[in-house]
């Protein structure tokens, strides 16, 4: 279903991006920032599934500025290349990637930008900080968004959805009571017996059936409600 794109950030930076595109005309349009995997098989299978859902989806790969091409998978070996990898991204030239992204998809109409794991933290940060980028979103969710915490009491130009696993081991309470406490308009969830990564369906190490079944129900309800365009 998806293809290969070079997209072009403000600061000149050209990356890669992958699209995927639903069978009919779609009813809007997400920008999907990756986990610190790259986008491997599991990322580009999510894309491909929210196409099916009728969203033109766009994901950086934000990684490019670092090291082209990354697609790790979960394993130990890879776990430990991804760790590594982690402390080089800068949130402020990946938000540059993820507007580079809005571009091509806002073609499409509204958009929404979801994201995993440091694509959860982009996610808030693009509803936060987006409009000094030239984005103008309709909605964004962020599934675990580690270090949110941090950023909790800037202020989301558009509707968010956060979803985070009550055992979650990489993000305390304290950081989702701190969006709670800043925003009680800002849907957070929080899922007992899932921990980090819940979503990530070919890890058994973190998989959650029933979470992830969840949050995806919720996340695709509000993404329509927030970016379906009504003929």
């Amino acid at each position: 279903m998806g293809e290969w794109i070079k997209v072009t950030a403000e600061d000149g930076h050209e990356l890669s991006a992958y699209v995927a595109k639903p069978s009919g005309d779609p009813i809007g349009a997400l920008v999907l920032v990756q986990e610190i995997f790259g986008l491997n098989d599991h990322i580009r299978k999510t894309c491909d599934d929210f196409a099916n859902d009728g969203f033109l989806v766009v994901a950086p790969a934000i990684f490019d500025r670092i090291e082209r091409d990354v697609q790790l998978d979960y394993s130990a070996e890879d776990k430990k290349q991804a760790f590594a990898l982690y402390p080089k991204l800068e949130p402020e030239k990946s938000l540059l990637d993820v507007a580079a992204a809005y571009g091509y998809a806002k073609s499409a109409g509204k958009v929404g930008v979801i994201g995993y794991c440091y694509g959860g933290l982009m996610a808030w940060l693009s509803a936060v900080r987006g409009k000094s980028h030239g984005m103008d979103l309709g909605a964004a969710v962020g599934y675990y968004a580690g270090g949110i915490g941090k950023f909790a009491k800037e202020e989301p130009a558009c509707p968010v959805m956060l979803h985070f696993g009550a055992e979650d081991s990489h993000i305390g309470a304290d950081q989702i009571d701190a969006v709670r406490d800043a925003h009680p308009e800002v849907q957070v969830f929080v899922y007992e017996g899932a921990g980090h990564a819940f979503s990530r369906t070919p890890d058994p190490d973190s998989y959650n059936a029933d979470a992830s079944k969840l949050a995806r129900t919720r996340s695709i309800e509000f993404l329509k409600q927030n970016l379906e365009q009504i003929p």
